[in-house]
């Protein structure tokens, strides 16, 4: 089972309001990455942008309405790249703002997002091991909060833990 990394950008963390994506990543153990901003879709209309998540990534709203693609394009190109491979990320977050882009774009069935915890082989991990691994790919890390370059620090981790070639799924989590 092969991997593509993901990881979504988004206009506040969900505890600090109703929250959009704006921007994603994926990355691939075979080593080409890409990512893509997106146009606030009218739908978010009046949901929460904070500050603190500006900050954190940079990406200004005015910058999202100027170059960002629309969410059908976004959608488009996420599911050629993603193709038939499984999806993984380091948070359940990125699930849900998966689930958000799909529902704007009038997409019946999200691209389905798994979490890094639900690797079985995560758990088996010695935790000294784990803290290295991160270590590694911090060191190759070029910036963070952006959503390519996070979707590529996941994979290095992966590989660092040679879980970049697949792994068995546990059940998913309970709703």
């Amino acid at each position: 089972m092969s991997f593509i990394a993901i990881d979504f950008e988004a206009s506040c963390l969900p505890q600090f309001g109703r929250s959009f994506p704006i921007e994603v990543g994926i990355a691939s153990s075979h080593g080409w990455s890409r990512s893509w901003l997106i146009q606030p879709h009218e739908s978010w209309a009046g949901w929460d942008w904070t500050q603190e998540a500006q900050a954190l990534h940079g990406l200004t709203t005015e910058k999202l309405n100027g170059e960002g693609l629309p969410v059908q394009d976004v959608v488009r190109l996420l599911r050629m790249a993603v193709g038939s491979s499984d999806v993984i990320a380091d948070s359940y977050l990125d699930d849900d703002w998966s689930r958000t882009l799909f529902d704007a774009a009038g997409e019946a069935e999200h691209l389905p997002v798994h979490c890094l915890a639900d690797l079985q082989a995560f758990h088996e991990i010695d935790p000294q091991r784990l803290r290295q691994a991160i270590a590694e790919a911090d060191l190759q890390r070029t910036r963070r909060h952006r959503a390519e370059d996070d979707a590529r620090w996941l994979v290095r981790m992966l590989r660092e833990l040679d879980l970049d070639s697949g792994g068995q799924l546990m059940p998913a989590r309970a709703a």
